[in-house]
């Protein structure tokens, strides 16, 4: 539903609903097909140059640079260029584009780890300012712990959360016991459960779990809360 939901924020789907935006919001997009819809034609320079006002020139060669780019690299055509090397080029040209608010789909999907972690410094950076926002939808959740303030986690087409990112963390924890510990009644409290031949873990309300005194219990990653989540409940191997 990730894609779906910008799709409709951007009017390429229809929907039903209200969608109201803020006063004086100029929206940058990035769709997952992005790279793909660059002129093959025009070189790397030429690609973002035609977006970037003269007060922001000096920025260019900052940009490239973050992105991985060499010096060497600003006249190489974009049908030379790699996929990860597409994604890059096109983030950089909606980064120097005149908008406050980014819409990206996926916008680190097909990038090394290192253009990754580069690209969320960069957003992070880019809202530093209080007047700029990025709203991102991502199947990566090191990208969530890396940079998201707010989450909101769309589970089997329905909306399981919205909020902060720390509450959304704070919200569950993962206890872990012996399988002579796995009672009925944790079972029913818990949001999911994985067992091993010596015993489980599951992810449990944080509310609940002082009713189990005697298990571990540890702090739950965003990606354990949806992969428990995602199996709806239910106990699995």
């Amino acid at each position: 539903g990730k894609s779906t939901l910008v799709k409709c924020i951007m009017g390429e789907i229809p929907y039903t609903g209200k969608l109201t935006l803020g006063y004086n919001v100029k929206i940058g997009y990035f769709a997952q097909n992005q790279a793909s819809l660059m002129d093959e034609s025009l070189t790397v320079f030429q690609t973002i140059d035609d977006v970037t006002p003269m007060e922001l020139k000096h920025k260019i060669k900052d940009m490239l640079g973050a992105f991985m780019f060499s010096g060497d690299d600003i006249d190489k055509k974009v049908k030379v260029l790699s996929g990860g090397e597409r994604t890059r080029l096109a983030m950089i040209k909606l980064l120097l584009s005149p908008v406050n608010l980014l819409i990206l789909d996926e916008p680190t999907s097909g990038l090394d780890p290192v253009s990754r972690d580069e690209l969320l410094k960069i957003l992070s950076e880019y809202i530093e300012d209080g007047e700029h926002s990025v709203l991102f939808s991502t199947h990566i959740t090191g990208d969530l712990e890396r940079a998201a303030d707010y989450i909101t986690y769309i589970s089997y087409g329905e909306l399981y959360f919205t909020g902060s990112k720390d509450d959304f963390v704070d919200m569950f924890r993962i206890v872990k016991g012996g399988i002579e510990e796995l009672s009925d009644d944790l079972k029913n409290k818990a949001a999911g459960i994985r067992t091993f031949p010596t015993g489980f873990e599951a992810l449990m309300k944080t509310e609940d779990i002082s009713g189990f005194p005697n298990l571990t219990v540890d702090p739950a990653t965003i990606d354990e809360i949806v992969v428990f989540t995602s199996k709806k409940g239910d106990d699995y191997e």
